[in-house]
């Protein structure tokens, strides 16, 4: 039962946040980052405020974690947002190696007041992702054209790469 009650009082930190940003000239969205070891990183959507369309609140919450702990991944930590995170925070949550996400509103709530993602999950739940957004390979051929593998393998060469 503690786990439930302290996992509800970081979701309801999370609607916290999002509410008073509303008032601070951003979206409503909050997020908590909480690390295995029990430290708490908090995160607001800041997209209108700063011309930053990914800076959403679970992705400023990572962000702020991963820059304050020195480091890029966060295995073991949970992430608590206002809302269901869209298919970019999932994305980041997943590069960052959270291990859970726990949400309060779901994407139709938010889609009632204006916030509709729906066709960013259709773009990966529909089977048809061109049309929302056409992704194309395309090839380099011709003199001087460098090779695509080419960044690859100046990575596998580096010694002194860091592995993520």
């Amino acid at each position: 039962m503690a786990d439930t009650v302290t996992a509800q009082a970081y979701l309801a930190r999370s609607i916290e946040l999002a509410t008073a940003n509303v008032m601070n000239s951003g979206g409503p969205f909050g997020a908590v980052i909480v690390t295995a070891d029990g430290q708490v990183f908090d995160g607001v959507n800041r997209v209108t405020a700063t011309n930053d369309p990914t800076a959403h609140a679970e992705v400023t919450a990572i962000r702020r974690a991963c820059t304050e702990l020195g480091r890029f991944e966060l295995s073991g930590a949970t992430l608590y947002a206002s809302c269901e995170p869209c298919p970019m925070c999932l994305a980041s949550a997943l590069w960052a190696r959270v291990d859970r996400v726990v949400f309060a509103a779901g994407r139709h709530d938010a889609a009632s007041v204006g916030f509709d993602d729906a066709a960013f999950y259709e773009y990966f739940e529909n089977g048809q992702p061109e049309a929302v957004m056409p992704v194309h390979k395309l090839e380099l051929d011709g003199p001087g054209a460098p090779s695509v593998l080419q960044p690859f393998t100046a990575w596998s060469a580096l010694q002194t790469r860091i592995d993520y």
